[in-house]
């Protein structure tokens, strides 16, 4: 390690499922301001399959060492899918920590929900990896976002997500978003676009963005979130959808199901514009029918 003397920041860098931390040890490197101790965890490649406790225990662990050995030094954290869940965890440990931390940085992080977790697992038994990445975290994650300064970094390869994480379960309350068109899951970890996203972060003092006054719109979405089984979703089969209800104000609710019965709800505001998409699996169809039917109900 380097001696406290010689270093202003320490920047922690955690790579996702199925790899290493070659990528993000580099991405570090390439943005760390000029006197900066990387950090980049390597975590057991089988577990990032199987096992999430150990996942977020090894993680734990190296962060606590290292802000253990540097206490007056300030902290930034840059992660990607996975890796950027897992560090949602370990901060929720770790309240006291909060005010080390200049940033966070999330890149294509699914925090609503990886909809292909879903597909692999649907019924939620618990099938390796796929249960944890299938649930939602915004929660646990707007806690944070509120209080330390957060940017997401969402690809857009498919008009809705970045080929593997859907742009909807990116998006953070409080967190100041840039959305990278022509940039996939993958390339999230070194492509020039996200290089100079976070050198523009980073080159001002940042604050958690305030929450916006209520309306309509954001309460629809904070509604049709709390479903039971509700997983965010592409918004690039929208335009498959159909009107069911629409406000007097011009904002609508949309509904589809797809080809293996899998329902689909859409929010657009008055322009038409889809605002948000999710879905459920099978067994909470029925509870996605009576949160539509009970919000119809209370405006008419």
């Amino acid at each position: 390690m380097s001696t406290t003397n010689q270093i202003n920041l320490i920047l922690f860098s955690q790579h996702g499922m199925s790899d290493d931390n070659k990528d993000m040890a580099s991405l570090a490197h390439k943005v760390a301001p000029t006197k900066s101790y990387v950090v980049a965890p390597k975590l057991d490649f089988l577990a990032t399959y199987l096992d999430s406790k150990s996942l977020i225990n090894q993680l734990e662990n190296a962060a606590e060492q290292t802000l253990r050995c540097y206490p007056n030094i300030p902290a930034r954290i840059i992660a990607t899918s996975l890796g950027g869940v897992i560090w949602l965890e370990v901060l929720s440990r770790h309240t006291d920590w909060w005010k080390r931390f200049e940033s966070l940085i999330l890149l294509g992080s699914p925090v609503g929900g990886a909809d292909l977790a879903r597909i692999v697992d649907p019924f939620g038994w618990g099938i390796g990896i796929a249960k944890y990445l299938g649930q939602n975290h915004r929660v646990l994650a707007e806690e944070i976002s509120a209080s330390i300064p957060t940017l997401v970094i969402a690809g857009n390869i498919t008009g809705g997500g970045d080929g593997v994480v859907p742009i909807e379960s990116t998006k953070l309350r409080y967190a100041h978003f840039t959305q990278l068109d022509g940039v996939d899951h993958v390339a999230l970890k070194s492509h020039t676009a996200v290089i100079k996203a976070i050198q523009e972060f980073w080159s001002e003092p940042r604050q958690p963005i305030p929450d916006p006054p209520d309306n309509l719109l954001t309460e629809l979405i904070a509604y049709f979130r709390s479903v039971p089984g509700i997983t965010d979703a592409s918004q690039r089969d929208f335009s498959k959808s159909h009107v069911i209800y629409s406000f007097k104000n011009g904002v609508s609710i949309h509904t589809w199901t797809n080809l293996v019965g899998v329902d689909h709800i859409f929010i657009a505001n008055q322009h038409g514009k889809c605002e948000y998409s999710g879905f459920v699996g099978w067994i909470h169809s029925a509870d996605l029918q009576k949160a539509i039917d009970a919000m119809i109900r209370s405006f008419q």
